[in-house]
């Protein structure tokens, strides 16, 4: 119990003598830094919520203001309503001292209703979703209204330079459609689905739910709406996320992979020292509200809540339901090599370690010859067992003792430290390599991933590094944007040296890591039931990751498509081809437009899409035909992704009317067949260019590859994609080995084959119809 004994700052005893006090001044010095750091943050977070109350005016122009008053006062003239001398009758006498006082007050109240006005302006202006709707092709016009509502944006959202969280009190509500809406959308959606049969009985339920209960049902949601910041959000998380039993991994969590064409070093513990510093500095940009929040078109904000949660941060088991813990400040991570934890110091002496620092603790944990305690190495399947089971573990034997301290350190870490015993590898002629290298990030051995962390980054043997995320308490774009950072700052730092260690020269010895001290015998049990399990999950899932090389966004913009349609309409024919039919197919939007948003789905299978692979299937189809069919597919899809991003999306609404029928305890045989439909196609893109940082065309190789997630459906995939370059695409393809439908390799080759037949289609029609040429200005063509 050596660290126990090390944790004691000091002691006393009472003797004949009287009291004899021992301390340790090293521990009471980090008790009074911990202090004072914590009482900075405290100041930083009321200075940076008056700068966000006020936004988009700003702070210092109520000296401006207020030095106008004065002058106004003292000169004779009366201020605006004449508030200074209004003021002025109600304080105790006349003096100049009180005048001054009434003058800065008038000041105030004018300055404040300036600032509610701008606020409440950008707030009227930011519910105008028409430009989404304008093309955006070469020589198309914009409409007067929305030129005249950018001009009017830009002036307000860059008068002053926003803080992370500055436009989140003018950011409008999510939006409720009406349940007709929904109904006719819902309807389109599921025609090509269904046979004359089958549709008219939808049909009867959707007008049936409509004209009873749906009413009903509507109004609570209108309240709702009325009352809470986001009338889904709150629901998505607690239903979604936080009842569901199912282990977190493989079903819940995702990961995110290295820039694979970029190797900085091969030294581990440099890298992971790098990358820990790297997202410090990020969780600093964000305490501090220093990261620009993401503007759509560099004038339009998204939401940026979920920023709050992406550090100190576990999601905690529950019987019936898990819940989020956030801790507001931590000043260690926990650190897993070779099935041993270590609590590692990352703020010491007044200050966050260095890189070299870093490295010098993590080298330490390298080069440790502990071996596991009892049940150690296997601690972490329990977050990766059902959540019921896990949770009457915890409460019966993590709930005192070592067992509970030890536990709270790793909840309470910034985020865990995986320090893997081999390679993360790549080769493209070996395209098993980086399925491997995904599969690893994905699940890894099922206990070296503490998958209720936040995130854990995984570090290989041969520098290369990953990330598993817990979904609950952001979507993948938040993660995504923190690794995109992280990539572009570990290039651009020039962190290594020649020899690839990190550069600098510790100034001080840092604290060495301490392990985690465990009694698991009376769990041992649990964990061996845990590992069986979540080994038999991961063997059930397989991974391919596909990288195609042949074109990119740059031959899709060529053929004035939409990338993301484009690719949509690719997966359509890949799938319809490798199963034989069509599916309800989910694709993840997000809705961070509005407070609090979070995804919406788009439904990429309509009737236009099947059209025209059905046209791609026939050979009797003329190869114009099939181009005008695909581009009103791609017009479509388009229209529901933008319907989807401005709250007129399907999934959604009918969600939380499901919800609210349950709470209500009535039944609608309408909201359980739709909320009962599998998505066997469940996609995603993973975005990326979210920090302006990112120059691909100085930087070609700094792109991360993506990530991905395990298939939401035991017959369906699970393909999350990422449009890397002009001539780069990575897509993560996920299935159920058990399910003989499925296969991850045919249906990589079926996509690879779709887009392949997509190109060949437009160079044929680019060939029939080349474009007319250009006159020049001396006449000739």
């Amino acid at each position: 119990m050596a660290e126990a004994h090390a944790a004691v700052a000091f002691s006393f005893a009472i003797t004949h003598e009287g009291f004899d006090i021992n301390y340790d001044h090293e521990v009471l010095n980090l008790v009074w830094n911990s202090g004072i750091r914590s009482w900075k943050k405290r100041v930083a977070r009321a200075r940076n919520g008056v700068r966000n109350g006020v936004y988009p005016a700003h702070i210092q122009s109520l000296w401006l203001i207020t030095a106008i008053a004065l002058g106004l006062h003292f000169a004779g003239y009366q201020a605006p309503f004449n508030l200074t001398n209004r003021i002025l009758e109600h304080l105790p006498s006349n003096t100049v001292n009180w005048q001054v006082t009434a003058s800065f007050l008038a000041a105030l109240v004018v300055w404040l209703s300036i600032c509610f006005t701008m606020r409440y302006t950008l707030k009227l202006l930011l519910m105008y979703k028409g430009w989404m709707y304008e093309s955006r092709a070469p020589g198309s016009r914009v409409s007067l209204p929305t030129m005249l509502w950018v001009a009017v944006v830009r002036v307000l959202s860059s008068w002053n330079k926003p803080g992370l969280y500055s436009f989140q009190g003018s950011l409008p509500r999510l939006p409720l459609p009406s349940v007709k809406d929904t109904m006719s959308r819902y309807l389109r959606s599921v025609r090509p689905l269904l046979d004359d049969d089958n549709y008219t009985r939808m049909e009867r339920l959707a007008k049936e739910f409509e004209q009873t209960i749906g009413k009903k049902l509507q109004w609570y949601l209108i309240l709702k709406s009325w009352w809470s910041t986001n009338y889904v959000s709150d629901w998505w998380e607690e239903y979604v996320y936080l009842r569901g039993r199912s282990p977190l991994c493989v079903n819940s969590n995702f990961y995110g992979t290295d820039a694979i064409f970029m190797n900085l070093t091969s030294i581990q513990a440099a890298r992971a020292a790098n990358v820990v510093s790297l997202l410090l500095n990020f969780r600093k940009l964000i305490e501090h509200q220093e990261l620009q929040p993401i503007m759509v078109q560099g004038m339009i904000p998204l939401c940026s809540w979920q920023y709050e949660r992406t550090f100190n941060t576990a999601r905690v088991p529950g019987l019936e339901t898990d819940r989020i813990v956030h801790y507001r400040d931590s000043n260690h991570i926990v650190v897993l090599h070779k099935g041993c934890y270590y609590k590692m110091l990352i703020y010491y002496k007044g200050r966050t370690l260095r890189p070299c620092e870093l490295q010098v603790q993590i080298e330490e944990i390298l080069k440790a010859k502990a071996t596991p305690l009892s049940g150690e190495e296997h601690l972490a399947a329990l977050t990766a067992w059902n959540r019921s089971k896990w949770a009457e573990a915890r409460n019966t034997f993590f709930s005192r003792g070592a067992n509970h301290v030890s536990l709270r350190t790793i909840e309470s870490a910034a985020f865990v430290l995986s320090l893997d015993d081999e390679p993360f590898e790549f080769d493209l002629a070996r395209p098993e390599l980086l399925d491997n290298f995904g599969k690893k990030l994905l699940h890894g051995n099922g206990y070296n991933r503490w998958f209720d962390k936040c995130f854990t980054v995984c570090v290989a043997t041969n520098g290369r590094v990953g990330f598993n995320a817990e979904h609950t308490w952001s979507d993948a774009a938040i993660a995504s944007h923190m690794w995109e950072n992280l990539i572009i700052d570990d290039l651009q730092s020039d962190g290594y040296d020649e020899s690839g260690n990190t550069k600098g020269t510790p100034e001080f010895q840092p604290p060495t890591p301490t392990r985690l001290n465990w009694d698991l015998t009376p769990c041992l049990a649990q964990i061996e039931e845990a590992t069986i399990d979540v080994t038999k999950l991961i063997n059930e899932v397989n991974l391919r990751i596909l990288v195609h090389q042949e074109y990119g966004k740059g031959f899709m913009k060529k053929c004035r498509i939409s990338p993301d349609a484009y690719i949509q309409m690719a997966l359509q024919l890949a799938y319809y081809r490798d199963a034989g039919r069509f599916s309800l197919t989910y694709e993840a939007s997000m809705t961070r437009l509005f407070r609090e948003g979070r995804t919406e789905t788009v439904r990429p299978c309509t009737i236009e899409s099947s059209a025209w692979v059905k046209a791609m299937q026939n050979p009797n189809t003329s190869n114009d035909e099939r181009v005008k069919m695909l581009q009103a597919a791609c017009d479509r899809h388009q229209l529901g992704y933008q319907d989807a991003m401005c709250g007129r999306g399907i999934d959604r609404h009918l969600f939380c009317l499901y919800v609210v029928s349950k709470y209500l305890e009535v039944d609608s045989p309408f909201l359980n067949e739709v909320l009962s439909e599998p998505w066997r196609l469940s996609t995603s893109q993973t975005p990326h260019g979210q920090t302006p940082k990112m120059d691909l065309k100085k930087h070609p190789n700094c792109i991360s590859a993506g990530g991905g997630f395990g298939p939401v459906a035991d017959d369906g995939y699970g393909v999350s994609y990422i449009i890397a370059g002009e001539n780069l695409i990575f897509f993560h393809i996920s299935a159920k080995t058990t399910c003989q439908q499925t296969d991850v390799h045919r249906f990589s080759q079926n996509i690879s084959q779709a887009l392949a037949d997509i190109r060949t289609m437009f160079e044929q029609h680019m060939k029939d119809h080349p474009k007319p040429a250009k006159k020049l200005t001396n006449g000739s063509t």
